[in-house]
């Protein structure tokens, strides 16, 4: 069963991504990446993990669009993978690449910092 959520998982996050990059036409998405999607052992249902790029107000309007729209995400899903049940999907904010980016810095910072050895 695991295999199959696997596989299952990959093809909706590909769609997803498909369907944000060429069909969804909703400007307050803006740069929206699929980060993840784990579906539930039943199928019926998937969590989509979704990074944004922007401040915090344009990642919370973004969220929020993703959310309305999941709806006919899923309806344009149901047209677009070979699977007898789509799952319901359920948005969720992935804040990791901001916090491995935060990390990042915070390293630099240090390196600068740091008084170099001649």
């Amino acid at each position: 069963m695991s295999q199959r959520t696997d596989r299952l998982d990959s093809q909706i996050r590909q769609e997803l991504m498909s369907l944000l990059q060429r069909e969804m036409k909703d400007p307050r998405v803006g740069f929206a990446t699929i980060t993840r999607v784990e579906t539930a052992r039943d199928l019926g249902s998937a969590k989509v993990w979704v990074s944004v790029l922007g401040t915090p107000e344009e990642q919370k309007t973004a969220m929020g669009a993703l959310t309305d729209a999941a709806p006919w995400l899923r309806r344009q899903l149901g047209a677009r993978l070979t699977v007898r049940h789509i799952p319901q999907l359920v948005i969720h904010h992935d804040n990791s690449i901001e916090a491995g980016d935060r990390v990042l810095r915070l390293l630099r910072e240090l390196e600068e910092e740091r008084p170099h050895e001649s």
